[in-house]
């Protein structure tokens, strides 16, 4: 049954490529790739990854489809006509296509016990998860603390990534700004939209309770905080969209997302230093307690929270910068 189940998502998720590659309304290609993200997210859980199903559904079906909308707003609505290289263009997508099913040959049959994955790394982490961190969740443990450079390492890409699509859209937006001679006019949202501000009001206290659940329960559950990160920063901008942009950043100004930004990372980073400060080395925690097992515990909340904090920082600020560019 799950097989007939996956085979139909997967066929899903070829025709709705199929219809975003063919339409020529780019409104409408925006949604469908957000339904493309949920259809996504569902073939993740199939597959047992909650952790990257609910990253998926909260990043490329809803925070990522506002901001192609905010980006459509400042575009025409129809694609553009069409190349003259049609020809050249079928023939590297079929090259590309043949490549990748050949590659697939190799693979290992899904749930393969043989698979490598399942005969070298895989066994010693489930083994020595229950023995060094005690947690039930061997994925948190993995990337909170036997991977935890790794993490470090995608907490200061989004840091890094974050801060650079604020200098390009902001000095784009104040130059524009300048140009014009005008100044930000307050952005209404749906205010005047009575279901939709009704139902949104409703959901947005148990969504921003359900980012808590996910950032503050990843080492028993599926969450952490790449994925609370972004639940939290889908309420916020959900917020927005509701109550205008101004009215978000009264609640939370650019000022604190910006320390947010900075903070979450460096957070991650003081806890690696109080490590080597403690006499262990850098990011290991089991020197934060005086158990090392609820040291390592108390050091995959700690750095779980600054990547929470960095995530949902960097996905507000660079909403805003979308939204700034709007109203100039």
């Amino acid at each position: 049954m799950i097989i007939l189940f996956g085979v139909f998502l997967l066929t899903l998720l070829v025709i709705t490529a199929l219809a975003i590659v063919r339409s020529e309304s780019l409104f409408a290609a925006v949604i469908l790739t957000g339904i493309f993200s949920l259809l996504m997210a569902a073939n993740f859980f199939l597959l047992d990854a909650a952790d990257v199903a609910l990253t998926e559904a909260a990043i490329g079906a809803g925070i990522s489809t506002v901001l192609f909308l905010g980006a459509l707003a400042l575009t025409g609505e129809r694609e553009r006509g069409g190349s003259t290289n049609r020809l050249l263009a079928l023939g590297v997508v079929t090259i590309t296509t043949l490549i990748v099913i050949y590659a697939t040959f190799d693979k290992p049959r899904l749930g393969d016990p043989e698979a490598p994955v399942q005969t070298h790394v895989a066994p010693w982490y489930l083994e020595k998860t229950p023995e060094f961190i005690d947690i039930p969740n061997a994925v948190t443990a993995v990337l909170g603390s036997f991977r935890g450079y790794d993490t470090l390492g995608e907490v200061f890409v989004v840091f890094t990534a974050g801060i650079g699509v604020l200098f390009l859209l902001s000095a784009s937006t104040a130059r524009r700004r300048e140009e014009s001679g005008q100044s930000l006019e307050p952005n209404p949202g749906l205010r005047h939209y009575l279901v939709p501000r009704i139902v949104g009001r409703m959901l947005i206290p148990f969504i921003f309770l359900f980012g808590l659940y996910v950032q503050f329960h990843g080492e028993y559950g599926p969450g952490g905080g790449f994925q609370a990160g972004a639940i939290l920063a889908a309420a916020v901008i959900l917020y927005a969209l509701l109550e205008g942009e101004s009215q978000a950043l009264r609640a939370i100004p650019m000022s604190v997302l910006k320390w947010l930004v900075a903070g979450g990372a460096l957070l991650y980073g003081a806890v690696g230093v109080a490590g080597m400060l403690l006499g262990g080395n850098f990011l290991d925690y089991s020197v934060l307690a005086s158990d090392p097992v609820k040291g390592q515990q108390i050091g995959i909340i700690l750095i779980e929270l600054g990547v929470g904090i960095t995530v949902t920082g960097v996905l507000l600020c660079v909403f805003h910068a979308f939204a700034a560019r709007g109203r100039v």
